[in-house]
């Protein structure tokens, strides 16, 4: 049993990755609400304002919950870790309920605040307000196809997997441990400037499908469907559950092998996240 098992509890790890997720989701879906409902003129800010507080709400997530469990805030990070990181398969399921139920309950708080500028100006509860919640191919305005929208999650899920890895790795550049989340977070704000138009960049299905349930219990009865009618809500969990692994295993393919085969090491496991406040090493997270 490691240090951390011994420490925290499953309970603890839980309540620690439902908080952190739902801290991220309080600061992204809060600002797209606010661009949303701030009307054409864009006092409220627009795109870069998104990127910004998501990457922000990513950081300060970890902040939140990375002393108890790294803060995977993730369910791509957490399968991703279980297949490549020798993170326990017993507990991929439970932070997985936890992340979503952050996600949830966070987008909840967002859409109570915020309910009567989206009454105002979508008293139907259409797509116009449903990219506040969840995402939709080509942002619910561009004529982007199922198929570009699966493959733009992979990818992008693969780059933020690959990087976190990257920045994590302490046989690399890693930042101090202090500093990993505010450079993962600055990951997700590249993500967000780069690879946002195809399908939103959920590259995380607990981000897209919690606040998704929110929606629909709260008005949006097409939750599910894309702007085009179709079902489209799996789009945003397959694509990062597949990407995800992709990223953590192109990476150990093509620099963490070569950097383990001069150390004689392995990769470093997610259990041993708690202890680089004290070594100021590097460990995972997301």
């Amino acid at each position: 049993m490691t240090r951390k098992d011994a420490e925290w509890g499953l309970p603890a790890q839980m309540a620690a990755e439902f908080a952190g997720t739902m801290v991220l989701i309080l600061f992204g879906t809060g600002v797209v609400a606010q661009v949303v409902s701030g009307g054409a003129d864009g006092s409220l800010g627009g795109h870069d304002s998104i990127a910004w507080a998501w990457g922000l709400g990513v950081m300060f997530g970890i902040y939140v919950a990375g002393r108890i469990t790294g803060a995977h805030l993730n369910p791509a990070v957490t399968f991703a870790f279980a297949l490549f990181r020798g993170f326990e398969w017993r507990r991929v399921a439970p932070y997985v309920l936890a992340q979503t139920a952050g996600a949830f309950v966070g987008a909840l708080l967002v859409r109570w605040n915020y309910d009567d500028m989206i009454n105002a100006i979508d008293p139907g509860h259409t797509t116009a307000t449903q990219t506040i919640f969840s995402t939709l191919p080509g942002n619910g305005t561009l004529p982007v196809s199922v198929s570009s929208a699966l493959i733009d999650q992979i990818i992008g899920t693969a780059i933020l997997l690959f990087l976190i890895v990257a920045v994590t790795d302490s046989l690399g550049t890693a930042p101090m441990a202090n500093l990993a989340p505010f450079i993962v977070g600055l990951i997700v704000v590249g993500i967000g400037f780069a690879w946002a138009t195809n399908a939103g960049y959920a590259i995380n299905p607990a981000r897209d499908f919690g606040p998704r349930l929110a929606s629909f219990f709260t008005g949006y009865g097409g939750a599910w469907r894309d702007q085009y009618g179709g079902l489209y809500f799996w789009v945003p969990i397959v694509g990062p559950l597949v990407g995800g692994p992709l990223g953590v295993f192109l990476y150990d393919l093509l620099i963490g092998k070569s950097l383990r085969k001069q150390e004689g090491s392995v990769p470093e496991a997610p259990s041993r996240l708690p202890e680089l406040s004290t070594n100021q090493t590097s460990g995972e997270k997301s």
